[in-house]
């Protein structure tokens, strides 16, 4: 193969790669991965975890080539999204479709086959309300950022599911955890890129607040909740001290990061926050795994 062929080739692999949006894919399979070990009775499976996995990252994949292409006009209009392959015009939507549904059609067929039916149901949930409800909610109404907290938060529950067959209170405990994580991780993006979400059209909060006091005021709410629903594994018997103390620092890092938010609404502060919530979730993932597997 010629060496622009190969160029050519290698751009178009990285167009697709793009398309499933890897970042948020593999915060998808993290939490998903402390939702099997959580729930694993005695010794981990691997072949069970690795296969639980494999299905939910391509469910997630075509989720967020599905979500490209329903949202292609209006990352047209962002600045940081108008590169993407679909506005730029490096892949066709008839391409980005196809990719999508079959990545979403390969994930859910393998959960069914490997992980069983309620692992699957749980996937194609999560698929289904990211898409169409969460993606065209956020043209309407800035409530968008909670309703799209649900389907953020239910992987775990398709790991948990994948183990034991059977969703118990402490999948759901992991569900409000990350449903709550969402909240200000989200709100501070949102904050940063509130002048690219005008752009586009997207209500999000910090565009309709343009003092930033509601928002500010929603991530530290949000914030001092999920300090609290954190340490609710200890209580359900999930973890120990160690996640305990481990917890409480974290989030109260967190709380202290959206509570400077609060009182300078910057975007320096906003910065800081988003950065304090990238850490926080695999740090408290840690804590909670490495509890389980001692």
């Amino acid at each position: 193969m010629s060496s622009p062929a190969l160029a050519t080739t290698r751009s178009t692999v990285m167009d697709y790669l793009e398309l499933t949006k890897p970042r948020i894919t593999c915060m998808v399979v993290l939490t998903a991965l402390v939702g099997f070990v959580m729930a694993s009775p005695g010794h981990l499976s691997y072949a069970r975890l690795i296969s639980a996995l494999v299905g939910t990252a391509l469910v997630a994949s075509g989720a967020s080539a599905l979500n490209m292409v329903l949202e292609r006009d209006t990352d047209a209009r962002m600045r940081r999204t108008r590169g993407r392959p679909l506005p730029a015009g490096r892949l066709h939507v008839g391409e980005a479709v196809w990719f999508g549904l079959a990545l979403t059609a390969l994930g859910v067929g393998e959960l069914l086959w490997l992980s069983g039916s309620l692992a699957a149901t749980v996937a194609i949930v999560t698929w289904s309300t990211y898409l169409f409800v969460y993606t065209p909610l956020k043209r309407r109404t800035s409530l968008a950022t909670l309703v799209g907290a649900v389907p953020g938060a239910l992987p775990p529950l398709i790991g948990w599911a994948a183990a034991r067959q059977a969703l118990d209170p402490g999948a759901y405990v992991l569900f409000t955890i990350l449903f709550l994580w969402q909240i200000p991780h989200f709100l501070a993006i949102a904050w940063i890129y509130r002048d690219d979400y005008a752009l586009g059209g997207l209500p999000m909060l910090p565009v309709l607040d343009p003092d930033g006091r509601l928002t500010s005021r929603q991530a530290l709410a949000h914030a001092l909740a999920l300090l609290v629903v954190s340490l609710a594994p200890v209580a359900a018997g999930m973890a120990g001290p160690a996640y305990l103390a481990g917890a409480a620092l974290l989030g109260l890092g967190l709380v202290a990061f959206a509570l400077r938010l609060a009182l300078r609404r910057t975007g320096e502060a906003a910065r800081g926050l988003f950065l304090a919530s990238v850490a926080y979730l695999p740090a408290l993932s840690i804590l909670l795994m490495t509890g389980r597997l001692r």
